[in-house]
């Protein structure tokens, strides 16, 4: 393993605790204080995991938080190797471990790992809402499930040793935040929304009822420190610029405290708010944003998250940057931890 975590233990969103006790040829791990499974490993280009020992608990939860503890513990592992005797039914049909060639041996792929769902996605109908088109001011796209309410995301940054989650904005209880923010005149500069709390409270209510956009708050720690605007592009001003999928969603970012700031901030929330969109519906093929041409300190941190800059083009208020990430890119080259 070359880039280790030091870590002793990993919180979950459930709140329960993933401990370990490892050594470099073993690791057991425990849930809440009560044994999971003790593992060998085989350290070498590829990490292989034999199963020595799996106490009461289901085998496609022992599998996947060992397989969560490994790929957090080195963010550059992509793969795991297991050695099992009896077949893994569960893990299998999940797409945590796949099959191969060889009898009684599967892979764990780190790009298919963090496509699973849950635990970091809050209730969510979009992936399963079926696909209708419908015209929405001259413009074709798949009409769009009720916006969700509440938390959406949350997991436990390994690296940054804090929690980030994403819940949607609630205009009684964020308006004042907001109109803070926007303010500033470091927000201001690129936002160009300064206002007062009636007219904040108007931007956000026509936000609230475009079904096409939805309002998130970014949170360290359950503490608010960011304004997020997802949308699905298809609808937005941005689809007559590039060839929009039905199911592109578009961001528009803003963080509003000074104290989280900074490259290793941006690279934890930026790639929690992309996996959230990528989870949120497997339709969704790519992400794209359209900060103004000139902010090169917001290209080149997107640029650091695998973000590659399309083209620039000329908005009616501004010059953008055309950013976009892949799907299969994010999931290939994304360092959750």
């Amino acid at each position: 393993m070359s880039n280790l975590n030091d870590l002793t233990a990993l919180c979950l969103p459930n709140g329960s605790r993933l401990a370990a006790d490892e050594t470099e040829c073993r690791l057991s791990l425990s849930l809440e204080g009560q044994p999971l499974l003790t593992l060998r490993l085989v350290r070498g280009p590829e990490l292989h995991v034999h199963l020595l020992e799996r106490f009461n608990r289901s085998e496609g939860q022992a599998f996947w938080a060992a397989c969560y503890w490994l790929f957090a513990r080195d963010p550059d592992c992509l793969r795991l190797v297991w050695q099992l005797q009896d077949v893994p039914t569960e893990a299998v049909l999940s797409g945590l471990l796949v099959p191969t060639p060889v009898s009684g041996q599967y892979h764990c792929e780190r790009t298919l790992f963090w496509q699973l769902p849950q635990p970091w996605l809050g209730h969510s109908l979009t992936g399963s809402y079926p696909q209708q088109m419908v015209i929405t001011g001259g413009k074709r796209h798949p009409l769009r499930p009720v916006k969700p309410r509440g938390e959406v995301y949350r997991r436990f940054d390994a690296r940054l040793g804090a929690w980030v989650s994403l819940r949607t904005l609630e205009i009684e209880q964020d308006l004042a935040r907001f109109n803070r923010w926007q303010n500033s005149p470091r927000v201001a500069s690129f936002w160009q929304e300064e206002g007062s709390l009636e007219q904040h409270r108007e931007y956000l209510s026509k936000l609230e009822a475009d079904p096409h956009t939805l309002t998130l708050i970014g949170c360290f720690d359950d503490q608010p420190f960011a304004y997020f605007e997802a949308y699905w592009a298809k609808e937005d001003r941005i689809a007559p610029f590039y060839d929009a999928g039905d199911y592109d969603r578009g961001i528009h970012m803003l963080v509003g405290e000074e104290n989280h700031r900074g490259p290793h901030k941006v690279a934890s929330w930026l790639s929690a708010l992309v996996h959230y969109l990528f989870l949120d519906d497997p339709r969704t093929q790519r992400v794209v944003a359209e900060p103004r041409a000139d902010n090169a300190k917001m290209i080149g941190y997107m640029q650091n998250q695998c973000f590659h800059c399309e083209k620039e083009f000329d908005f009616p208020h501004k010059r953008a940057a055309l950013m976009v990430l892949g799907r299969e890119r994010f999931f290939d080259r994304c360092r959750l931890a």
